[in-house]
């Protein structure tokens, strides 16, 4: 048995953003800047027995609304084509893998090499992308952090869900303006 460390205040909270009981959760693993638990750690295995190999979970409402609509907005077809062609995004891609299952496994091996997120060869979802980038900082995994960057600097969450001082997508290299389109179609 995993021991817990969150606590019944957190649990609430968590059940109040996703509309049901969260499961098998050990941990808040990024709280936003206002307070609110924002992506919980979770046990590899829930109470039932089910394998649940999603390590970070995001739960606030602003950033699982934001990472759809970045979804819709094909950023992660833009980030897989860019994977596809850059050694060094494949590299980084690689060890946050390899980092997401030593985690994982240092909890509960579930004797599978499925991460989350498609690593370490598609970019699958955003979701967990940024519940991993929040949880283990901008220098885990690049696709993570530029994700975390276009919610904060396309999504006006700078301050209240993310960080203030968390890398922008200017200082990151890259316009987030070029999903505007898309972008703004998936806000409706």
């Amino acid at each position: 048995m995993i021991a817990m460390t969150v606590n019944e205040a957190d649990l609430a909270a968590v059940e109040k953003q996703l509309g049901r009981e969260p499961r098998g959760v050990l941990a808040v693993s990024y709280r936003s800047p206002d307070g609110q638990p924002g992506v919980v750690k979770t046990a590899p295995r829930l109470p039932d027995g089910t394998p649940f190999p999603t390590l970070y979970y995001l739960t606030d409402p602003r950033l699982t609304a934001e990472a759809s609509r970045l979804e819709v907005a094909h950023v992660m077809k833009w980030m897989e084509e860019r994977l596809a062609g850059d050694a060094s995004l494949q590299a980084d891609y690689a060890a946050a893998h390899e980092h997401y299952l030593a985690e994982r496994n240092a909890l509960e091996d579930l004797g599978t090499d499925f991460s989350g997120g498609g690593m370490p060869e598609r970019v699958k979802c955003l979701h967990v992308l940024i519940a991993y980038a929040l949880a283990e900082g901008p220098e885990r995994v690049r696709f993570g952090t530029e994700a975390v960057a276009l919610a904060a600097d396309r999504g006006g969450l700078r301050g209240t869900a993310i960080p203030q001082d968390w890398p922008t997508c200017e200082e990151l290299g890259f316009d987030p303006h070029q999903f505007d389109e898309l972008y703004q179609e998936a806000a409706k």
